[in-house]
């Protein structure tokens, strides 16, 4: 019996900020898969190792958890003013589908990266030494996004003594700005409320009904106020993600949320729909050993937050839930800004299972509506490996 040989696509893995994925540049995909459809998203869940019933990926390049099982392609933009279109694919680990209804914010700071050395902005714009502006077109949420990509003698510069909570090993900082970061074309609040009471069934809370602020920024999140659910807001990743009651009631909030949201029509739609929206608890700020057993202060942070993410609660905290965070501090009257004590701020310090993390936000009130100019935080990149990504022929 013959069986179709592998074929092999030029690919490079990258960190960015907490999360990894395999970046590839649109026209060095298979011409199937150049196109939105079935044969990419197969190529690229047999590129990770998807759908693996044992959870592991080990015949992939995925690493098991919602923050390594991810695919990025990018191509010189066709957007007007931009250099670069950037779309992510979160691929599912123990299912057969990738889904492009999100941003990562943790890997648009390997953008830039990966777009200047490869060719993928014009040269004029790429300074010898300095920093390189990228401005991003993301195109699964169509947003823009600015990437400050540090260069030195004409390469991008990887290494620097920059600390992100979450990432073992320093590096360059890369600040990153999303600009009008509301998500989606749709008002940044869309139930039209700074917090609602959202209605779930009796066996996630006995009231029936949880205090929820819905926010459409960065990417679309439900918070929800820790001491509701039994939590301090200070819990690591095994408190959690051991409970298996634990996940699948904050999987049905999850469901819930996104109905009310308009994201979906129906609480079954969202088994569909895993990347988005987020859940995240808050609390006020407490005494709490993050995971590498760094001592976090209360008096070092404004507040905790814990978030969901591809039904795990996250090692650390996803970018976009980050500026979701950062916007609905700005704005008096959240649960993320009651959390840290609902004053006016351009900028919040949270603490999350790894560590803490610093994002700033612009918010104003324009004719009735909360607007947020920009939301800005600080990450770091680096390539892991480059080369060929192999997968059988017959993939896709």
């Amino acid at each position: 019996m013959s069986h179709i040989p592998q074929i092999k696509i030029p690919a490079t893995y990258m960190r960015g900020g907490t999360s990894k994925g395999v970046f590839f540049n649109l026209t060095d995909l298979p011409k199937a898969a150049q196109v939105a459809g079935d044969a990419r998203d197969a190529m690229l869940l047999r590129v990770i190792g998807s759908p693996d019933p044992y959870g592991k990926q080990t015949d992939g390049m995925g690493g098991a958890t919602s923050s390594t099982s991810k695919t990025v392609i990018l191509s010189k933009s066709t957007q007007a003013d931009h250099d670069v279109d950037y779309l992510f694919g979160q691929v599912a680990i123990d299912k057969p589908f990738v889904d492009w209804s999100g941003n990562c914010g943790n890997l648009t700071a390997a953008v830039g990266s990966f777009a200047i050395s490869n060719g993928l902005i014009d040269s004029s714009r790429v300074p010898e030494n300095g920093i390189a502006v990228v401005r991003i077109w993301q195109a699964n949420i169509g947003k823009t996004i600015i990437a400050h990509v540090p260069m030195v003698n004409g390469a991008v510069q990887e290494t620097g003594d920059f600390e992100l909570d979450g990432v073992t090993f320093p590096a360059a900082e890369v600040k990153v700005e999303f600009l009008d970061p509301a998500d989606g074309a749709g008002a940044m609040f869309p139930t039209g409320n700074l917090v609602d009471d959202l209605v779930v069934p009796t066996d996630v809370v006995a009231s029936g009904s949880l205090k929820a602020t819905m926010i459409n920024a960065g990417i679309p999140t439900v918070f929800i106020n820790a001491s509701e659910l039994g939590y301090s807001g200070a819990e690591l990743q095994q408190a959690i993600n051991s409970d298996e009651k634990a996940l699948a009631m904050f999987e049905t909030i999850r469901a819930y949320g996104a109905v009310k949201m308009g994201l979906i029509k129906h609480i079954d739609e969202a088994a569909a729909r895993q990347h988005t929206p987020k859940v995240a608890i808050v609390a006020e700020p407490v005494d709490y050993t993050s995971s590498s057993g760094k001592a976090i202060s209360k008096q070092s942070i404004d507040l905790n937050v814990r978030a969901l993410s591809m039904g795990k609660l996250h090692h650390a905290m996803m970018g976009t839930a980050a500026v979701a965070i950062g916007t609905a501090a700005a704005i008096p009257g959240t649960l993320v800004s009651l959390a840290a004590g609902n004053l006016e701020r351009e900028s919040v310090h949270f603490g999350h299972p790894s560590g803490t993390l610093k994002v700033g936000a612009q918010a104003s009130f324009v004719d009735g509506q909360w607007q947020v100019n920009k939301a800005i935080m600080s990450r770091s990149a680096r390539v892991l490996m480059e080369g060929w990504v192999r997968i059988p022929g017959d993939s896709f």
